[in-house]
């Protein structure tokens, strides 16, 4: 099943990050926020929530997670640092402590639901088992639902002070400002890309190039570019993609057409059509979005390395102002996936999309 590996429920960047450094909080590329988390634990200045924010696969979970064992660690080191040991590290690194709720979409449904907020406000207001806190992971919130969010707010106006909340989401303008108002804001952004790399040929055994291209498609997102490491059969649906974008281009209105029918067809599992359709746009923007860098002659590197030459090619065919376009579009397309029909989705993109010849 396709949606085994693009859903997102792999812990791929924590287990790295305890390989590289030999520790289980010192994490790439967010040291800062690790040395400020760190300081609330210690000096015993921990907030009610806390929002981790950033593009998805930068590391905001794994984040949430270390600070989670870091909180409730049963044997930490003299200066703090959870020892990744324990019970309680090893139960968390898993999801499965008994003193830590994880809220997010559930498979059958699209958004949070306000159901699953009324439980956990009940289960948040049990004593602890074991922890010193009880901690509450909700994971990508902007995909709660009104009625989810503002339940929230009855939590963050009345904390519990042995509750901990950590948050994740894109951005924090895509909750509830009186939410937002309410969390410790930490906003992640991506590693260095040279730091990345080294830390895959370090880790993954990678050659210099392998290293640099897939730190490049991730954009220096940690999570994600170690995901595309030990998922391999991502990185083959990515060039199968990409190809189908390049013919794309060349072909006819009904070819387009046929090929939408075809990634979309009637009948088959909604689900897991939209997450593999979510993944292919994702890929295309960052293709247009590459294509819309070399045109303007933005002096910052692009994503797909293996596709230079073509997207330099079609940079001087297409203006940026179209790539521009095409890209919002897609990103569009994409927050739809949710309640549109996937086909017409897909065929009015498609349609969309230049005709120019790539060779």
């Amino acid at each position: 099943m396709l949606n085994h590996y693009l859903m997102e429920k792999h812990l791929p960047c924590a287990v790295v990050c305890a390989t590289i450094t030999g520790m289980a909080w010192n994490l790439i590329g967010h040291s800062w926020a690790e040395n400020m988390l760190q300081r609330h634990v210690n000096n015993r200045a921990l907030r009610h929530a806390y929002l981790f924010t950033g593009p998805k696969g930068v590391g905001r979970r794994t984040l949430a997670l270390a600070f989670a064992k870091a909180i409730n660690c049963l044997d930490p080191a003299p200066d703090g640092t959870p020892c990744g040991e324990c019970r309680a590290c090893q139960q968390i690194g898993r999801m499965q402590y008994p003193d830590l709720s994880i809220v997010q979409v559930e498979e059958t449904h699209d958004v949070i639901l306000v159901d699953q907020l009324r439980e956990l406000q009940h289960t948040l207001s049990l004593a602890t088992y074991e922890a010193k806190y009880r901690i509450a992971l909700l994971l990508n919130f902007e995909q709660a639902n009104d009625n989810a969010q503002n339940a929230l707010l009855k939590t963050l106006e009345e904390p519990n002070e042995r509750v901990i909340l950590l948050l994740t989401a894109h951005l924090a303008e895509n909750l509830l400002p009186t939410i937002a108002s309410r969390c410790e804001i930490l906003q992640l952004r991506p590693a260095p890309l040279q730091e990345l790399i080294q830390a895959l040929m370090q880790s993954e055994n990678l050659g210099q190039d392998k290293a640099k291209l897939i730190a490049h498609i991730a954009g220096g997102r940690v999570g994600y570019a170690f995901r595309l490491c030990r998922e391999p059969e991502l990185l083959d649906k990515r060039a199968s993609w990409l190809e189908d974008l390049l013919h794309l281009l060349g072909a006819s209105r009904r070819e387009r057409l046929a090929y939408a029918e075809a990634k979309a067809p009637r009948g088959d599992e909604r689900a897991e059509i939209r997450e593999v359709l979510r993944v292919t746009y994702d890929f295309w923007c960052s293709f247009w979005r590459d294509v819309l860098l070399v045109g303007s002659g933005a002096d910052v590197p692009i994503s797909n390395l293996d596709y230079e030459g073509v997207i330099q090619q079609l940079a001087q065919q297409i203006t940026p102002g179209n790539s521009s376009v095409l890209i919002r579009r897609l990103e569009h397309a994409s927050q739809r996936l949710g309640n549109a029909n996937l086909r017409l989705l897909t065929e009015a993109l498609l349609l969309e999309w230049p005709h120019v010849k790539v060779t």
